[in-house]
């Protein structure tokens, strides 16, 4: 990548160089992308069967000799008829699972302790859709060549050469007991045998337990540069939650056009408007029966000081110039606050100028 270019990317916010955010990891675990390395799950399964292997030995070489001997002693004198043999088969299936099961009980909790330790619990369906895009030729043939590919490619080398030269180094070290098995007993021959697959198995499940853990490193690096995300990509995940600033703005400022026509909708119910006379303009309405104090119940500068001087006139509610009363209620008092009690005598002055005016009383 030239300099310019990662100039330009910079400039432009493409370069996803930020870490991901809550929500980019939150949509991709929905989606099954996590870090998770199959090969952790398979030197577990791997370990946990020869592990089952030593602990349960017995116990499995007790039920397999009381097949072979049920076979010899009974089955072979049987009468075959087909309820005979559906009832030797359902037997022997029994006996065959309560063989196995202790292995496959153990290799099955291990398997999903280690699922459960890699990516925790997650149940996602995302995987088992069918994609089309999937079938396209001139793609695939790209992810042959792809970086992913190389090192998968290099992964099942290293396995193959690793397991090559553990399964090499422990036959040519019992060399002599391989040349000298025509001469075992069968007890001998097993006993070989089993200890030859335990020791290859313990070996072979170490040596892919390491590689599977620097397999899971690596998954996770990819994982997470796979996340990355640009400046403006966190821009945008912005801009999405909370919602576009622009579009923000309309509604505050429809919010302001609905908040000034309900004030101005007030104007016509005030006793009096006080004015500047021109810069400020303040609405008070007093009802003594409802109200403790004069409310404000619609005030403003410059132009909408303007329309509420006009509205006034226009529904004949009375307008009274006073600037340091105007400035003071504008400055001090907000829609539908009540008049602050140092302005009660100037109110109520003004107040009962206007009902003398009215020739009404309160």
């Amino acid at each position: 990548m030239s300099y310019r270019y990662r100039l330009d990317l910079q400039l432009f916010g493409g370069e996803k160089t930020e870490k991901a955010t809550p929500k980019k990891r939150g949509d991709a675990r929905r989606k099954g992308q996590v870090a998770r390395s199959a090969e952790l799950g398979s030197a577990i399964v791997l370990l946990a069967g020869v592990l089952s292997l030593v602990m349960f030995g017995g116990y499995i070489k007790e039920r397999f000799m009381k097949l072979f001997m049920d076979v010899f002693v009974n089955r072979l004198t049987m009468e075959v008829t087909p309820n005979n043999v559906m009832g030797m088969l359902s037997h022997y299936a029994v006996q065959i699972l309560l063989l196995l099961a202790p292995m496959l009980l153990l290799t099955f909790i291990l398997a999903f302790i280690t699922g459960i330790a890699q990516v925790g619990f997650m149940f996602n369906g995302t995987g088992l859709t069918p994609k089309l895009g999937k079938l396209n030729p001139i793609s695939g043939f790209k992810n042959i060549f792809s970086m992913r590919a190389l090192v998968e490619l290099f992964k099942s080398l290293l396995k193959l050469g690793v397991i090559g030269y553990l399964v090499f180094s422990v036959l040519w070290g019992r060399k002599d007991e391989l040349a000298d098995l025509a001469h075992f007993s069968a007890e001998q021959t097993f006993r070989f045998a089993s200890g030859i697959t335990i020791n290859l198995g313990i070996r072979i499940g170490a040596a892919l337990l390491v590689l599977a853990a620097l397999d899971f490193m690596y998954q996770r690096y990819e994982h997470e540069k796979s996340l990355r995300m640009s400046k403006q990509d966190i821009k945008d995940e912005y801009k999405n939650m909370e919602g576009d600033p622009l579009i923000k703005g309309k509604i505050r400022e429809r919010q302001r056009r609905m908040a000034m026509q309900r004030m101005m909708q007030e104007v016509p119910k005030a006793d009096v408007i006080i004015t500047n006379p021109t810069h400020f303009a303040v609405a008070l309405k007093y009802e003594g029966s409802s109200m403790d104090a004069p409310q404000v119940i619609a005030k403003g500068q410059d132009y909408i000081a303007l329309r509420i001087r006009e509205i006034a006139r226009q529904n004949g509610v009375t307008t009274m110039e006073n600037k340091p009363l105007a400035r003071a209620l504008f400055q001090r008092a907000e829609i539908g606050d009540s008049v602050p009690a140092d302005l009660f005598q100037a109110v109520a002055e003004v107040l009962a100028y206007v009902y003398k005016l009215k020739g009404r009383t309160r």
